[in-house]
């Protein structure tokens, strides 16, 4: 009879999302081969990388480690050979990852992972009692860790608010199970960009998420999306829900018709004083607070001078008005390429290229403001590095409404 992981398919999915094309082959099973470390490992050795994962009454978490077991005490001393990840039981199964270099040892009933970068911490797996360890000292150190650089629903805080270890006693897990990781870039270097990436994702979300305007002069922020027919605006929509929302949306009607599938306004129809919502008098919270003008950077060229007088007159409006203004540029072919050589450099890799110095010579929009995304469109599953350039272009929105803000309180 074969057997079958206690994985479901989305949260595998999870997993090989955040390593990359990979496929994973169930080596070990505790509940059908035994709880028996010696048996484990004879199942493991010589697998090349393998991902332990670890059943708990309410979550899912483990360890990947690149390398072969049998190599374990020399390839896991070096930096960027293994990390701890955690699948949240929420609606969206989202993977919440940390990077955390150890050394693996054993014995004859246990699996060590030690955290030489935490005083020497660890966390240990007990198969003969069933059972997870961790130290309330190591607890306490990962918590406080969790606190000054990630949310709490990021991060790792799993390892505090899953297990709750009030003391260092055991914490029985339901099942154990090993796969070979098949598919992946044999890199240290390789592993250690994905983790990175992550975190930084997750750091940016949290951020987003935990946004308030400037000195809260208003409740929440009005951004206005305008560009040329198919330039990306409703895909930006919907992208930037799908990640709040942890898989891909499509509320926002996408398309590229004659006019515009989405028309926040008319341009046959403008609106007057006459208008039932026109607003004679506006607040500050009704008002724009920052405009993204929205355009195809492979399209920058191809501008009409038609659209071109159209985006200028705009602009001086906007201007006139003192509203902040970016340029949001879509449709970024390279991105990944970018990303992986260096993501928390990016902006400045990105303003090397030609196709963004010729949209500040175009738009006459600074460098700083010019953002860069590459929507989802017909994808069936989220991409970490798609979510760092679109999280990022948000919260440099927020930063450019603050900035607005800013200047009205000054005043």
């Amino acid at each position: 009879m074969a057997v079958t992981t206690r994985w479901t398919w989305n949260e595998e999915r999870s997993f090989q999302k955040l390593l990359g094309n990979v496929s994973l082959r169930l080596l070990y099973k505790s509940s059908v081969h035994g709880d028996d470390i010696a048996e484990m490992q004879n199942r493991c050795r010589c697998q090349g990388s393998t991902i332990t994962v670890i059943y708990h009454s309410d979550s899912i978490f483990g360890i990947f480690m690149l390398g072969h077991s049998s190599e374990m005490s020399k390839s896991f001393i070096e930096p960027n050979a293994s990390f701890f990840f955690s699948l949240q039981k929420d609606e969206t199964m989202e993977m919440k990852s940390v990077f955390l270099n150890s050394t693996v040892t054993s014995n004859s009933k246990s699996l060590i992972f030690n955290f030489s970068s935490y005083d020497n911490k660890y966390l240990s797996l007990n198969f003969s009692k069933r059972c997870i360890n961790i130290p309330r000292s190591l607890k306490e150190k990962l918590r406080a860790k969790s606190d000054s650089n990630f949310s709490k629903k990021g991060g790792i805080m799993f390892l505090e608010a899953e297990l709750r270890p009030k003391s260092d006693s055991d914490s029985p897990y339901l099942e154990c199970e090993v796969f070979r990781v098949e598919g992946i870039k044999d890199e240290t270097g390789y592993i250690n960009r994905i983790t990175r990436a992550t975190q930084h994702r997750n750091s940016l979300l949290a951020d987003v998420r935990a946004y308030s305007p400037f000195a809260n002069l208003v409740s929440e922020i009005r951004i206005l999306l305008l560009g040329p027919v198919g330039s990306g605006k409703s895909s930006f929509f919907n992208s930037v829900k799908s990640i709040f929302q942890g898989h891909l949306t499509r509320q926002a009607i996408v398309g590229s018709d004659v006019t515009s599938i989405t028309e926040q306004f008319s341009p046959h129809k403008p609106i007057t004083p006459k208008h039932p919502t026109f607003i004679t008098s506006p607040s500050l919270k009704d008002r724009i607070h920052c405009v993204a003008f929205v355009f195809d950077i492979n399209s920058m060229d191809n501008l009409s001078s038609k659209m071109m007088v159209k985006f200028k007159q705009i602009q001086r409006e906007v201007i006139n008005c003192g509203v902040a203004q970016v340029a949001l540029l879509t449709k970024v072919k390279n991105c990944n390429e970018v990303l992986q050589d260096n993501f928390l450099k990016m902006n400045k890799a990105m303003i090397s290229q030609s196709q963004i110095q010729n949209a500040n010579r175009r738009l006459g929009i600074p460098l700083s403001r010019i953002l860069v995304v590459e929507n989802y469109a017909s994808e069936r599953e989220m991409d970490l590095l798609k979510d760092i350039l679109i999280l990022s272009a948000l919260k440099q929105m927020f930063q450019a409404a603050d900035d607005f803000l800013e200047d009205l309180h000054l005043e």
